[in-house]
């Protein structure tokens, strides 16, 4: 009988999986050519989309951002370029609410900026993003303007899933906005909760139990003069049973209101109607919103 000696060989196991993080963009230009705004320059990289729908008789030009991926996880990014030339009139919003997935240690980050040129006028109101349990994300939205360039631009933040009893207890928001006129900043602001978030978040000087967030910003030379205008719409809102706790105050050149809830659907709902009503008053738009924003 013959042996064969054979040789030990190591242990063969699968590779470890890494997760490859994305970095999505998206670069969209409005200009007011012939008598009225047309597009002129669209890109855009996965996982984000720029959908053009048709616009609503009689209101602005609209393009919508959609992420593809779903979602984002730790170190994933999203660059958003969005300008409009002199005299162009155009509204950006997105299909969907925004998730950011629990993170092992990486960022999300996600850059907006936004060009508005004199006598230009922009909307930017995405819907919210839903912050999970553990996720870390770092928001910048820069506003950039020129002359008598006019812009309302928001953002809302959702912590945790409600419906799946989940709260937020750890991770990283940062959410921050700079707004220049003419190359000068003339206001900054930054929210910043790192670690151990649900204090903040209980706190009844700091979020006082509330399950959302949104800013609303208004900034036109004569933005301060809105001021009343949006208070008498937000006095109903505040009021009614589901109760979101808002507040508005004017600066030089800027309208800013802060709305609290504890029910996530009552501050997108003051949120949306606060936006419809603003559009209305500050530039004769109709006092409605896009479609996505109604189902």
């Amino acid at each position: 009988m013959v042996q064969v000696a054979v040789a030990d060989r190591p242990e063969v196991t699968a590779p470890e999986e890494k997760k490859v993080a994305v970095h999505g963009a998206a670069t969209v230009r409005f200009e007011h050519r012939h008598g009225e705004t047309r597009l002129a320059t669209l890109y855009h990289h996965d996982p984000l989309r720029v959908l053009m729908p048709t616009p609503r008789r009689d209101d602005l030009p609209i393009a919508v951002l959609a992420t593809t991926s779903g979602g984002m996880v730790g170190g994933d990014r999203m660059d958003i370029a969005l300008s409009v030339g002199s005299g162009a009139r155009a509204l950006v919003t997105t299909q969907a609410a925004e998730k950011v997935y629990r993170s092992t240690g990486a960022d999300c980050r996600i850059d907006t900026a936004l060009s508005v040129e004199d006598g230009a006028w922009l909307e930017w109101m995405p819907q919210e993003a839903i912050v999970f349990e553990g996720s870390r994300l770092r928001r910048l939205t820069r506003i950039d303007l020129s002359g008598n360039g006019r812009v309302i631009a928001g953002e809302m933040l959702v912590f945790g899933r409600a419906a799946f009893g989940e709260t937020v207890t750890r991770g990283l928001i940062r959410d921050a906005w700079e707004v220049a006129r003419d190359g000068r900043l003339i206001w900054a602001d930054a929210l910043h909760l790192d670690d151990d978030i649900a204090e903040a978040l209980a706190h009844p000087a700091g979020f006082g139990g509330a399950a959302a967030c949104a800013t609303l910003l208004h900034a036109a030379p004569d933005a301060p003069r809105h001021l009343d205008a949006v208070r008498a719409l937000a006095e109903p809102l505040a009021q009614s049973s589901e109760g979101a706790r808002i507040g508005a105050t004017a600066l030089d050149g800027l309208l800013i209101v802060r709305i609290l809830g504890g029910d996530a659907r009552a501050v997108r709902r003051a949120y949306a109607m606060l936006w419809s009503g603003l559009r209305a008053e500050a530039a004769g738009l109709p006092t409605r919103l896009p479609r996505l924003w109604e189902v």
